[in-house]
């Protein structure tokens, strides 16, 4: 008879080690997924007279002259002179001393100083109104009043993500929906940006759904990472209005008339180009929502 042969403790062991690595690698990764990404952002640099003796923060030398010595960033404080303005890196770290505004602050600007992933004022509209439900008939289609969503938008202004836009406060859910569309609209660059607004154009009147999905994924290459992540975040969430269709009757189609105005603007169109646009912004928003799993 054969002799009884050593049980093996490796395969169990490694098993244990492997799960325990996994577990690590997880971990690890969840860590860095919830880190604020670095996005990159200009200065906002203004003339500004300085009192007093001032030095230039990137050259270190002194500015000279009574009035108009160089320029200030008017958000994060940053003082140079004007000619050193245009070599300083895009490393803006906006203080929440300078910006003062949630609503037509700059989208950048707004989630660096709040050092956030998206403007505090989507995730917390969004996240009000999936929690009291998504089947309200006409949501983002039925207005609000628009007292109370200039409401809502000074509580941003003044609280920031304290501001209470509970059902308590405001009970009406059409009021956020408002207030939500209002952040949008108010951008001073929009949340598709005019540099990138001809592509997603040129997207909305390609007729092949194949080629129009090929040409939208390079138009949101375009797009400030900030922008880009908001954008998807807010395509997901119509993508969840669309599925209590039945209820709330709002398709694709019709979020893609409420919302393509309100993300994509042309710079210095004439009424009628304007007029003819507005087809076209419908459908590169019904689009975005339709394949948003793909897109993004």
């Amino acid at each position: 008879p054969q002799p009884p042969q050593p049980v093996s403790m490796v395969t169990p062991i490694t098993a244990s080690v492997l799960s325990q690595l996994t577990s690590l690698v997880r971990r690890a990764t969840l860590r860095e997924s919830d880190l604020m990404p670095k996005y990159e952002k200009v200065h906002n640099f203004k003339v500004h007279t300085f009192r007093g003796p001032h030095w230039c923060e990137y050259c270190a030398n002194f500015m000279w002259g009574l009035i108009a010595q160089g320029v200030k960033c008017a958000d994060c404080g940053l003082n140079v002179h004007k000619q050193c303005s245009k070599v300083v890196p895009n490393d803006c770290q906006p203080d929440l001393r300078h910006v003062k505004k949630v609503y037509s602050c700059d989208l950048t600007t707004l989630v660096k100083a709040h050092n956030t992933k998206r403007p505090m004022v989507v995730d917390m509209c969004i996240q009000e109104i999936e929690a009291r439900g998504l089947q309200s008939e006409g949501l983002y289609r039925i207005s609000g009043f628009s007292e109370l969503i200039e409401d809502v938008k000074l509580a941003f202004d003044r609280d920031g993500e304290k501001a209470d836009i509970s059902s308590s406060v405001y009970e009406d859910l059409n009021i956020i929906t408002g207030a939500l569309k209002l952040y949008f609209r108010e951008l001073p660059i929009p949340l598709i940006t005019y540099d990138a607004y001809p592509r997603f154009m040129e997207a909305g009147k390609i007729g092949d759904p194949e080629k129009r999905l090929e040409s939208l994924h390079e138009a949101l290459k375009l797009l400030p990472p900030a922008h880009c992540e908001t954008l998807r975040y807010l395509m997901a969430h119509l993508k969840r209005v669309t599925r209590c269709e039945k209820e709330n009757l709002m398709s694709a189609e019709n979020l893609g008339i409420v919302f393509g105005p309100t993300l994509m603007r042309a710079p210095d169109l004439d009424a009628m180009t304007a007029l003819n646009d507005i087809r076209y912004q419908r459908l590169v928003v019904e689009a975005l929502i339709t394949n948003e799993d793909v897109l993004f």
